[in-house]
């Protein structure tokens, strides 16, 4: 095993990773574009999936063994996760505290947004990346669109804020809705970014010509609005922030592939079976699964096998190489 310093998830880059992105289940109830066929995917057998009790001791681990302090449960979509609510509440007795986040698509948020504010959860991310009907379920195809709005209402109302909504750009689609939906954030108090699409879709059908790229979507919002750089620090955050007619509200921008940020990576991601993952686009995993389900690893020997799974993250992912190889598994299987 590689000399790692005690306590942290490093890397051979100087980096650590103290936010820790947990897929909760890889069964989603849109079909979006940009993620997955029609027809949906093979879901993951019950069995492989982590149990709720398995979530939790490994969360346990990453928070008081190994310096994890933010903890954002993803999917597929995790409001299908019948245990959330639990695993909210036993992550928010953790020594000490990690802020608690959920990136959702917004269905069922209505029903379940009060008994997860109550239960930890800090904070909500929404995907919705227009606020057009016809964009929606040409996009998802799914027409659900006010499902989704009413859940971002009712996770503001829960208290769930700053709320946030991730928005992904389609070419010929709703490429030119840009200003509209940074304008339905601003009069409902809700923070937008906006995110490249990556090359993580199951049909492996991106290609960086059909991208909307950064340039383009600042170029789109410059026509309506004046944007200025925001005085305070990236850091290790994915969206470079803007502030919106000087302020205060803000918009993102997540520019994964053209404006790559790999440097200050500070994530590490867990799978809905068990799987580290020490970058979104890692062709390879390490299984934490299996030592849980041997019995015979104590939360030392795990804790080790995490940190040597970090160790040998790469500088970046190497979209924009000649060689780059898309990951195996989709965005749906891997979180977000």
């Amino acid at each position: 095993m590689p000399t790692v310093p005690p306590g942290l998830l490093a890397d051979q880059h100087g980096r650590v990773a103290t936010d820790l992105r947990v897929s909760l289940t890889d069964r989603c109830n849109l079909r979006c574009q940009y993620c997955m066929p029609a027809e949906g995917l093979n879901w993951m057998a019950s069995e492989e999936t982590l149990t709720d009790d398995e979530v939790v001791r490994l969360l346990s681990i990453a928070v008081q063994r190994l310096g994890v302090r933010q903890i954002r449960f993803t999917g597929g979509e995790p409001l299908l996760r019948r245990g959330l609510v639990d695993i909210v509440t036993r992550t928010a007795a953790l020594k000490p505290r990690p802020r608690i986040a959920m990136t959702s698509n917004g269905l069922g948020l209505t029903r379940s947004a009060p008994a997860l504010a109550r239960a930890g959860m800090d904070r909500v991310n929404i995907s919705l990346d227009t606020v057009r009907g016809d964009s929606f379920e040409a996009i998802t195809r799914r027409a659900r669109l006010q499902d989704v709005v009413d859940g971002v209402a009712a996770a503001h109302a829960a208290g769930m804020t700053p709320v946030k909504i991730n928005a992904v750009l389609l070419r010929g689609i709703n490429d030119g809705e840009a200003p509209e939906l940074l304008r339905w954030c601003l009069e409902h108090g809700y923070q937008l970014r906006f995110i490249e699409q990556m090359p993580l879709d199951a049909q492996h059908g991106w290609h960086r010509e059909a991208m909307v790229t950064a340039e383009e979507i600042f170029a789109s919002l410059a026509g309506e609005f004046d944007l200025t750089e925001a005085s305070r620090p990236r850091g290790s955050a994915p969206a470079e922030e803007f502030l919106v007619n000087g302020g205060p509200a803000t918009v993102g921008v997540i520019a994964s592939v053209t404006r790559p940020f790999c440097g200050d990576c500070d994530r590490t991601r867990l799978t809905a079976d068990g799987q580290v993952r020490n970058c979104l686009f890692a062709r390879q995993e390490s299984d934490l699964r299996s030592l849980l389900r041997e019995g015979r690893a104590d939360d030392a020997t795990i804790a080790a096998a995490w940190q040597t799974a970090m160790w040998g993250k790469l500088p970046g992912h190497g979209i924009n190489d000649p060689g780059f190889l898309q990951p195996t598994r989709p965005m749906s299987s891997i979180g977000g």
